[in-house]
C-alpha cells in the first residue's frame, strides 16, 4: 500500500514541481523515478530499492517485496501505453492539417525518414547492434512529444513560424513515430519466432498485423460513434464506458493477431478525432486527463524497473558520440532537407533544429519492447530502454535549460506579442477578426459555442473552443504571441472575467471589453477599457453586424478630420468605429469609449463597422 500510494503522490508532485519550475513533467518523473529505483540501491540498508515495481518472493515466509509479479507488470504497461497511444491520436485533426505549410508535412515525412534511417546505421555502426535493434531504436526516438515541446513553447515567445512548425511537427509525429516502432518491433518478433530470418511467412503475419490493426480500428471508432449516437450509454457512464471500449478493443485485437493491439488503438484514436460524434469533447478531456495520472506512474515505475547495470551500459564514450551524432548532426539534416525551400532563416532552421527533444511514447514503449525482446533472447536487446531512457533524458535537459538561451542568440524571440485574443466567435467578432487576420494580424477567437467556433474556422480563422471559466488558457502554445484581448461577449461578467484572469498573460499591450445591454449607464462603467463607443453595446454590435456586415477603410489626414469622422460615424445608427491602422507599420490602435488625444499621421486609417458613411474619403 505505501508503495502504490508513494508511485501515486510522486507522480503528482513532480508534475506540480514541472509546472511550477516550467520544465517538461518528463524530467522531475524521470529523475524521481531513478532516485527511488536502482540510485536508491547505492545508500539502502539492504542494497535493495526504495520502489520496486517487480514482485520478490523474499524468503518465502510472506516477507516478499515489490508491486508487480514481472509479466503483470508490464500488462500493466502495455494498457497504460495504449491508453496514452489513443489520447495521442485524438490530437491529429485532420482539418489542421489545411493550414500547416510544406515545412511541417516534410518534417513528419521526410525529417522521420531521415531519422529512421540515419538513427539506425549510427547505432548499428557506432554502438556494434544487429541491424534489427538499430533500427527499432531509431523507430523510438522519431517521436518529438507535445508533453515535452508544449512547456518549451509556452515559456519562450517564439516568431509564428517557428512556434507553430515545432507545434504541429511534435503533434503529429507523435503516432507516426508509435506507428513505425511497432511495426519494426512487430517485424522483429514475427522473424525471431520464424527462425531468425526473413521468410514468407515472417512477411505474411507482418502485412496481417498492419491490415487488422489498422482495419479494426478504423471499424471500433464508427462502432463507437454508433454506441453514443443511439444513447446506448446513459450520460454518466460516457467517459469510463469509452476508456473501457478502448481497452477492450485493444485486448481484443491482440487477442485476433498477438501484438497488434497498439497499431490498432493509435489508428482508434485517429479516427475518432476526425469524426462528428457527440460527446467527443468530453472523451477528448477524460482522455486528457487519465493520460496524466499513467504518464506519472508510468514513468516513475519505468525509470525505478532498471537496474544499475542497466545504467551502466551508458558508460561507454560511444554513448555519447551516438548522442551528439543524433542532436546535432541527425536532427539538422532532418530539418534543413525538409525546410530547403521554405520561408524560414538559417537561424530559424538551426533554432528548430536545436529543439528536438523526445517524449513519453519514445521512453515507454522502449521500456516495453527492450523487456520483451530481453526475454526472447534477442542480440543487443538490453541496450534499447537505456539507449532511449539516454535520448529522452538528454534531449530534455538540454533543450529546458538551454532553449531560452539559444533562442535569444539566434534572434528568433519576439519583439513584441501583437498577436489579439477574441473572447467571443459571435457574427460580429468573426467579421472583425477575419479583417484583422486578412491585414496580416494573428487572430485567436474563443467561445464556449460549438456552432461559433465551427463557423469561424469555415472562415480560416483560429478558433478554440474552450470554458473561459475552467480551461487554462495560459498553457497553450497558440497564444504565445498575444498581446490584446478583445472581450465581445454579451455577458459582462465573462467579459470583466477574461479580463481580470487573462490581462496578465495576454494583455501587456491592452485589454479591453465591450459593454453588454443597459450597462452604458453603469457610473462605474471603465471607460479607458470599453471597446469603441460611449453608445454602442453587445446588442448594437451584433445588429450592425447582421445588417451591414462589412468593414471599411476611411484615410485621415490629421487630428482635425479624424474627431470628424469619428463624430460622423458615432452619429450614424448603423455604424460603430474599430480601429485606427497605422500606415506605416500596420499596427492597430483600439478605439474606446473614452475620449483619446489621438495622434494622427498622413495617410492613418480610421477602421469602422457598419452603414457606409457620406464621405469622399473612404478607401
Amino acid at each position: 500500500m505505501l508503495e502504490l500510494g508513494g508511485v501515486l503522490i510522486l507522480g503528482i508532485l513532480a508534475q506540480w514541481l514541472a509546472w511550477r519550475v516550467k520544465v517538461p513533467a518528463i524530467l522531475p518523473l524521470l529523475l524521481i523515478g531513478l532516485a527511488v529505483g536502482p540510485f536508491s540501491t547505492l545508500w539502502t540498508a539492504d542494497g535493495l530499492k526504495l520502489l520496486d515495481p517487480v514482485w520478490h518472493a523474499g524468503d518465502g515466509h510472506g516477507h516478499g517485496y515489490g508491486l508487480f509479479p514481472e509479466v503483470h507488470l508490464f500488462h500493466f504497461v502495455e494498457l497504460a501505453i495504449a491508453l496514452i497511444l489513443f489520447e495521442g491520436g485524438l490530437s491529429l485533426q485532420r482539418d489542421e492539417l489545411k493550414g500547416i505549410g510544406p515545412s511541417i508535412i516534410n518534417l513528419i515525412t521526410l525529417g522521420s525518414l531521415v531519422t529512421f534511417v540515419g538513427g539506425g546505421f549510427l547505432v548499428h555502426y557506432i554502438m556494434s547492434l544487429p541491424l534489427n535493434v538499430s533500427f527499432l531504436f531509431s523507430g523510438l526516438i522519431i517521436v518529438t512529444g507535445p508533453t515535452v515541446i508544449g512547456p518549451i513553447l509556452r515559456n519562450l515567445p517564439l516568431k509564428r513560424n517557428v512556434s507553430a512548425i515545432l507545434k504541429w511537427e511534435g503533434i503529429l509525429i507523435d503516432p507516426i513515430g508509435a506507428l513505425v516502432a511497432v511495426l519494426v518491433y512487430e517485424f522483429i518478433d514475427i522473424t525471431h519466432s520464424g527462425g531468425g530470418g526473413f521468410s514468407a511467412h515472417a512477411l505474411q503475419q507482418f502485412c496481417l498485423i498492419a491490415l487488422v490493426g489498422s482495419s479494426l480500428g478504423f471499424f471500433s471508432a464508427h462502432l463507437l460513434r454508433i454506441f453514443l449516437e443511439k444513447h446506448w450509454v446513459p450520460h454518466y457512464l460516457l467517459t469510463v464506458f469509452s476508456l473501457a471500449f478502448v481497452l477492450a478493443v485493444f485486448v481484443g485485437s491482440h487477442v485476433l493477431v498477438h501484438d497488434s493491439g497498439l497499431l490498432t488503438v493509435v489508428v482508434l484514436g485517429m479516427v475518432v478525432g476526425n469524426m462528428d460524434m457527440p460527446h467527443k469533447n468530453d472523451i477528448i478531456y477524460f482522455g486528457e486527463s487519465i493520460s496524466i495520472i499513467l504518464i506519472a506512474v508510468l514513468f516513475i515505475l519505468l525509470s525505478a524497473y532498471m537496474n544499475l547495470s542497466d545504467l551502466q551500459l551508458l558508460l561507454d564514450w560511444r554513448v555519447g558520440l551516438l548522442f551528439a551524432a543524433i542532436v546535432f548532426i541527425l536532427r539538422p539534416i532532418g530539418v534543413f532537407l525538409s525546410t530547403r525551400s521554405s520561408s524560414l532563416t538559417q537561424k530559424e532552421k538551426l533554432f528548430v533544429s536545436w529543439v528536438g527533444p523526445r517524449g513519453i511514447v519514445a521512453a515507454g514503449i522502449a521500456s516495453l519492447f527492450g523487456s520483451k525482446l530481453k526475454a526472447l533472447g534477442i542480440e543487443g536487446a538490453e541496450y534499447i530502454t537505456p539507449l532511449v531512457f539516454m535520448v529522452v533524458l538528454g534531449t530534455v535537459i538540454l533543450n529546458a535549460t538551454c532553449a531560452g538561451i539559444v533562442a535569444k542568440l539566434l534572434g528568433v524571440l519576439l519583439e513584441k506579442s501583437n498577436g489579439m485574443l477574441l473572447v467571443g466567435a459571435h457574427r460580429a467578432s468573426r467579421l472583425i477578426g477575419k479583417y484583422l487576420s486578412d491585414n496580416g494580424k494573428h487572430v485567436v477567437l474563443i467561445d464556449s459555442n460549438h456552432g461559433n467556433i465551427d463557423k469561424a474556422k469555415e472562415l480560416g480563422l483560429q478558433s478554440l473552443s474552450v470554458d473561459i471559466y475552467k480551461d487554462d488558457l495560459k498553457t497553450n502554445p497558440d497564444l504565445n504571441d498575444v498581446g490584446f484581448i478583445l472581450a465581445m461577449t454579451g455577458s459582462a461578467e465573462v467579459n470583466k472575467y477574461s479580463l481580470e484572469s487573462l490581462g496578465k498573460s495576454f494583455g501587456e499591450n491592452g485589454a479591453y471589453r465591450l459593454t453588454s445591454v443597459n450597462e452604458l449607464q453603469n457610473p462605474e462603467l471603465n471607460e479607458s477599457t470599453t471597446l469603441f463607443s460611449k453608445h454602442d453595446d453587445f446588442i448594437n454590435l451584433l445588429e450592425v453586424a447582421r445588417d451591414y456586415p462589412a468593414i471599411t477603410e476611411l484615410v485621415l489626414k490629421d487630428a482635425e478630420s479624424y474627431q470628424a469622422l469619428l463624430s460622423q460615424i458615432n452619429s450614424q445608427e448603423k455604424a460603430i468605429p474599430l480601429f485606427i491602422k497605422r500606415i506605416e507599420n500596420n499596427e492597430f490602435e483600439v478605439i474606446l469609449s473614452q475620449d483619446q488625444d489621438t495622434v494622427i499621421n498622413e495617410g492613418d486609417l480610421l477602421v469602422y463597422m457598419g452603414k457606409l458613411i457620406n464621405t469622399g474619403e473612404a478607401a
